[in-house]
């Protein structure tokens, strides 16, 4: 299943079904055991994020929260760079990374190219002006006198020769300067596309909805320790991934500075100068805001719930409190999940209408007006719904299920005992590194659902807390950075922003560095108070024999 997964010799999802052939046939499972693990907690928790996902985008409500961010931040280019990473991260903890980077570079590209063309045009003309004052486009030289010497004749026609050299000059620095602005922008488009895309990845990694690799984690977590307590819910992923999100998106943002724009804090930030050319641009993002109109009852419902459902998810288990789950009805055994609330709150979709309905409502004719229909209808979710993910994810589970039960899981932690020798946070990074290089050539919820079950035997065998390893590779799944076949948003912006596969690979290697430092700064600090990362915890002491 692993070289199947890696070369794609089959689509994804039709590996991951694999386990129910081969395990009832080789004795290792019974087949209701083994295809119970295809619709576990995980993938209702994943369903239900995903059908808040597609009711955002069905809509437009992340379009007007992209837009009324950059009206804010204004479009000077390093405060657009942060306003556009900034805005595509926050979509991202929310939406798919595809569809945030989709939606995000048309509106980057639109507003750049009118920053060029604008600036180009205002040179044009100051050059044009300053030639007009200089006397190149003097009449005199063309006026003639039949009575004019021809002194003064041999003097005109030099006179004439040298405007006309001037003139030509003059063309050739007009081109040259035109030339040299959009140089300058097709660069600035390259770095904003790419920050695009990488602002994209870096924040799925924040929610547990985010990417399908955090869902893969904790489904993981239940399956091979079920008596984990619940250790990852919303709130505690949440808790320890968003601030390393912001940190990676900083670093991203200040390498993708450096690299395309340098640190002329005059030209980049402007520092208090406001040009023609920025009105313009700014003029480019508010009427594409205008064009959304007022916010109508069905995205006031969308936002209402999405809000409500992330209040619900921060609130049912924080940890520092008993949460309203615990109160109510979780008192002697997790009955309700995160992927409880998921599907409460998306099945509201369905039954509330996309607009007020009227009492007695008549059309023009006269005749009863028809109910308006649901924010989301069935159609619409079977042509967005990813239903191969739930498949791949579900064969991750039998896949870990299946090497706990045939003992396979025991035989490799038993395996990679000589590890204990080497520092938990050397092995640490050398993992991430490699999560992070496999990711490149690999999809990230493959990779995923290839590691975890391996680095969790390990983690048992060396007696270091799983979580120690399991989050850190993780989350270097989503650190896929250097190719444009690595992940949807880097083939969307490699076809947007006139990329070079080298200038993917340099901007991306170098954020595959980063990001793997930033992780496991962020496992050693926050993540061992949060997790009680030092000690080996009770409910990863599995000692079962086949």
């Amino acid at each position: 299943m692993a070289l199947y997964w890696c070369t794609e010799c089959i689509p994804l999802a039709v590996t991951a079904l694999l386990p129910v052939i081969l395990f009832p046939m080789m004795g290792v499972m019974e087949s209701n055991e083994v295809c119970i693990q295809y619709l576990k907690d995980s993938n209702m928790l994943f369903i239900g994020g995903l059908l808040v996902a597609i009711a955002v985008e069905r809509w437009n409500l992340h379009r007007r929260i992209a837009l009324q961010v950059l009206l804010i931040v204004g479009v000077k280019p390093s405060l657009l760079m942060i306003g556009f990473m900034g805005t595509t991260a926050f979509l991202s903890m929310w939406i798919s990374n595809t569809a945030s980077t989709a939606m995000m570079l048309p509106i980057a590209n639109a507003v750049l190219q009118q920053l060029c063309d604008t600036e180009a045009n205002a040179e044009e003309r100051e050059f044009n002006m300053a030639a007009a004052n200089n006397g190149l486009d003097n009449q005199a030289f063309e006026m003639g006198d039949a009575k004019m010497s021809k002194e003064l004749q041999s003097k005109e026609n030099t006179i004439n020769l040298d405007a006309d050299k001037d003139g030509i000059i003059s063309s050739l620095e007009a081109q040259q300067r035109r030339l040299k602005t959009e140089q300058k922008y097709t660069k600035l488009t390259k770095g904003m596309s790419l920050s695009v895309c990488y602002a994209a990845s870096i924040g799925g990694t924040a929610t547990l909805t985010g990417t399908t690799p955090n869902v893969i984690m904790k489904g993981q977590i239940d399956e091979l320790f079920p008596d984990n307590g619940g250790v990852i819910n919303f709130a505690s992923w949440f808790g320890f991934s968003f601030p390393n999100m912001v940190l990676m998106l900083a670093l991203s943002w200040l390498w993708l500075q450096f690299m395309f724009l340098g640190f002329n804090l005059k030209s980049t930030f402007g520092c208090g100068t406001k040009k023609e050319g920025d009105r313009e641009a700014f003029q480019v993002i508010k009427d594409e805001y205008k064009k959304l109109g007022r916010m109508n009852f069905a995205e006031g419902c969308v936002l209402t719930i999405f809000t409500l459902l992330v209040v619900l998810w921060f609130t049912r288990e924080p940890g520092f409190i008993p949460g309203w789950a615990t109160v109510l009805f979780n008192k002697d055994k997790t009955y309700v999940t995160d992927g409880t609330v998921a599907i409460l709150m998306s099945a509201l979709f369905f039954c509330i209408p996309s607009k007020l309905p009227r009492c007695c409502g008549r059309s023009e004719d006269g005749a009863s007006s028809e109910a308006p229909g649901a924010l989301l209808n069935w159609d619409i979710v079977h042509e967005k719904m990813p239903w191969n993910i739930l498949l791949l994810l579900g064969g991750g589970f039998a896949l870990a299920h299946g090497s706990e039960k045939s003992g396979l899981s025991l035989w490799l932690g038993e395996s990679l005992l000589p590890l204990q020798s080497i520092p938990p946070f050397a092995i640490s990074i050398l993992l991430c590194l490699l999560v992070a290089m496999f990711t490149e050539c690999s999809s990230n919820t493959a990779t995923t659902t290839l590691f975890l079950p391996i680095l969790a035997s390990m983690a048992t065998a060396i007696k270091i807390h799983p979580l120690y390893v399991m989050f850190p590779c993780t989350i270097s799944a989503s650190l896929a950075f250097m190719l444009p076949v690595a992940t949807p948003p880097n083939a969307i912006a490699f076809s947007y922003g006139n990329l070079k596969v080298l200038d993917m690979a340099k901007a991306g290697f170098i954020l595959n560095i980063l990001g793997v430092i930033t992780i496991n700064i962020a496992i050693n600090t926050w993540g061992v108070a949060m997790f009680n990362l030092n000690e080996f915890p009770s409910w990863a002491n599995v000692t079962k024999t086949p």
